[in-house]
């Protein structure tokens, strides 16, 4: 029960102002898994999140099939090679990386709401014919970030696109969904068929994310995601500091 409360929580920050990772992976730990096992179960667990995300946006997509073609592709290979990487990590080694991969979700979790204006308000990129490559490279890196330690990998996302692709931010945060998606996707793969994904509890997690994912998208507009996300921030700095303490 404890962990389905925490699904249906993270499912709610995730649609009105991002960061459920930073509340879904503490409760898996608190769940008694090893955090190995609670970073990768938690991939699994939001996934069907993503998919939403995706689908709710679609229409920002039209028009960007030749992005896809390119972006989705080095996404996949990216959350391929993070799933890997997480894999081949030793546990030991993990559980020390935790406080830091924490605080570097929560920085990036502190920096989503004045990175946007800042972006909304640049100079428009460059039409360089090789915009698209380079854009390709940059999601394949974040989304090996993102196929290790998820969170925070829409903030970095949507920052290379925006810097990158000449576009408005509107089209470029839809273009940051399937890629988000598409990456955590072929990392839950590798993740699935190693066999070590805690299933009970990404179950429960799964199912409370669905169900916080709707109720949150109607109290869009009722609560204050600038409120929602200071308080996931700090939260995430605290398990950092409790993480690194015990």
């Amino acid at each position: 029960m404890p962990v389905l409360l925490a699904g249906v929580a993270a499912g709610m920050v995730n649609a009105l102002a991002g960061g459920g990772s930073m509340i879904s992976f503490p409760a898996f730990l608190a769940a008694g898994l090893p955090a190995l096992v609670a970073n990768l179960s938690n991939t699994v667990a939001l996934l069907p999140g993503y998919l939403g995300a995706t689908l709710a946006q679609r229409q920002d997509l039209a028009g960007q099939g030749r992005r896809l073609l390119i972006l989705l592709p080095m996404a996949a290979l990216g959350g391929l090679v993070g799933g890997r990487l997480l894999l081949s990590t030793d546990p030991a080694l993990f559980r020390v990386l935790v406080p830091y991969l924490l605080l570097g979700a929560s920085l990036l979790l502190a920096v989503q709401e004045p990175l946007r204006r800042r972006l909304q308000h640049r100079p428009a990129p460059g039409r360089g014919g090789h915009s698209g490559g380079l854009a390709g490279l940059t999601v394949g890196a974040a989304s090996i970030y993102g196929g290790y330690f998820g969170a925070g990998l829409g903030v970095i996302v949507l920052a290379a696109l925006a810097l990158i692709l000449p576009d408005d931010l509107r089209r470029l945060n839809g273009l940051k969904q399937p890629i988000a998606f598409s990456a955590n996707f072929s990392a839950a793969l590798v993740f699935l068929v190693s066999g070590r994904v805690a299933w009970s509890q990404t179950i429960a997690m799964g199912l409370g994310a669905l169900l916080g994912g709707a109720l949150g998208g109607r109290l869009i507009g009722r609560l204050p995601p600038q409120m929602l996300r200071a308080m996931v921030v700090l939260l995430g700095v605290l398990l950092a500091v409790k993480a690194w303490l015990f």
